[in-house]
């Protein structure tokens, strides 16, 4: 069957792609809630747009506009497939096209959503659709689950299992081939705390908790121009990564760091701007609440330094690595500050080993914000097995498990998988111009074809 389905991935091809550019036009960004759109109008239209879509093919139900599910008949389903439709935002991205209007040049599909996860979405539904045009006949029930909050906490999902239960057989084509069965836990945490008048103004740096920041900028009394200019000077020679700059007005010296910015997962691929920044400012003569706050996170987070050895929480398997951990915010100003970090640990270890240790350290200033144990499924079970047979009857390669720091829309449930769909190629995922290659999207249909038939008909 897999060349009959290797036959109609290409003859489908130009259905998913429409289908996946209607997608695209619906700007998907949590926002506000509103009557009937707990996640804002966006998010509940792209979810009523996609049941409208699948209504006469399949059994479809929309919950609340949370979640929708669309099912080959009423029987139970006995393998889910879990997608979303929400995305990231695009502010502050300079795109070359309107990331809501699909744009096709160069034999890709550029738009946001198109990698993560519109475009799977649309090779799973493009899967089902083959399987049901070709009469094939169903042994399994399949459920398509799609969701719209997968960015923002996965609370559609939460919702959801508050009326149904997962299929016993999950995957996930949120992540990358060949199959994710290992994913490492995370830990949140906050320090803060109030500050007086001193000559550290204020200090900021980083947006979201979850990736390095790759801009800092600290503001000091004019005072401190001539030590910090130095000190500058000193770190631009020394080409760490970080390059830095000053500017004086109104009484005030303003210093910024730039850096590269990374996913927390693998925060090893970016440079820090703030804990580089910070290290600077702890060879400055400021006294007072937030410099001393400064100097007990730049001891326990130093510049250069991903596997949280200094702040006593590093640890390691020989599953899925050592620990991460990035202080990836700092909101300084005003009289309070806020710091915020981001730590992935291995699997065989539990989140209270990291925040007994970081409450210990922490000097009153600490919380966690969140806490989330490992993932790992059963390697040796029927759906790992399957997804391996599946990947290497299409591509000819060798399949195997991995284990990643981020986590999946599978994280918190109990043996779900996550199987694709990104593939090596660069995409731009939750970037400026992020896209899915056509070739790519066929592939991802012939794979989709083939587990559905290998998990439902046979």
């Amino acid at each position: 069957m897999i060349e009959t389905f290797r036959k109609k991935a290409e003859e489908y091809l130009d259905s998913a792609v429409m289908l996946l550019s209607e997608l695209i036009s619906f700007p998907s960004i949590q926002s506000e809630a509103e009557d009937s759109a707990p996640f804002g109008r966006d998010c509940a239209n792209v979810l009523r747009f996609a049941a409208e879509t699948l209504e006469d093919e399949f059994v479809v139900k929309n919950h609340e506009n949370y979640v929708i599910t669309a099912s080959f008949n009423d029987s139970p389903a006995e393998v889910g497939i879990l997608c979303h439709l929400d995305v990231v935002p695009v502010a502050g991205q300079t795109w070359t096209s309107d990331p809501f209007t699909a744009d096709i040049r160069n034999n890709r599909l550029y738009g946001r959503g198109a990698i993560d996860d519109k475009g799977p979405a649309a090779a799973v539904i493009t899967a089902m659709r083959i399987i049901k045009d070709m009469g094939l006949p169903i042994k399994r029930n399949v459920r398509l689950i799609l969701g719209s909050n997968e960015e923002n906490s996965s609370k559609d999902i939460e919702y959801y299992l508050t009326k149904e239960s997962f299929p016993p057989l999950l995957f996930t084509p949120d992540a990358d081939f060949p199959v994710i069965t290992a994913e490492k836990g995370m830990v949140r945490y906050e320090y803060s705390g109030a500050y007086g008048d001193e000559q550290l103004v204020s200090l900021t740096g980083g947006s979201v908790v979850n990736a390095v920041p790759e801009r800092a900028e600290a503001v000091l009394k004019a005072s401190l121009a001539e030590k910090a200019a130095q000190l500058i000077n000193e770190r631009n020679a020394a080409d760490t990564g970080v390059r830095f700059s000053i500017k004086e007005e109104n009484g005030l010296v303003t210093v910024t760091a730039v850096g590269k910015g990374a996913h927390a997962s693998t925060p090893e691929q970016g440079c820090n701007a703030l804990t580089a920044l910070m290290s600077l400012l702890c060879e400055l003569p400021v006294q007072g609440e937030l410099a001393e706050m400064v100097r007990m996170l730049s001891a326990m987070y130093p510049f250069g330094e991903t596997d949280g050895r200094s702040a006593g929480i590093a640890m390691s398997d020989d599953i899925s690595g050592g620990l991460t951990s990035v202080l990836s915010v700092a909101d300084c100003k005003d009289g309070r500050a806020v710091f915020l970090t981001d730590t992935r640990l291995p699997v065989t270890h539990k989140s209270c080993e990291v925040t007994d240790i970081l409450d210990k350290n922490s000097r009153g200033t600490g919380k966690v914000l969140l806490r989330s144990e490992p993932h790992r499924a059963d390697e040796k079970g029927e759906l790992v097995q399957t997804l391996l047979s599946v990947y290497e009857e299409c591509t000819g390669l060798k399949g195997r498990c991995l284990a990643i720091g981020g986590g999946t829309y599978v994280h918190d449930t109990e043996n779900g998988v996550a199987f694709g769909a990104q593939w090596e190629d660069i995409n731009n995922m939750h970037g400026a111009d992020e896209f899915i290659g056509l070739e790519e999207l066929k592939k991802d249909i012939l794979i989709y074809t083939q587990t559905i038939y290998r998990l439902a008909v046979l």
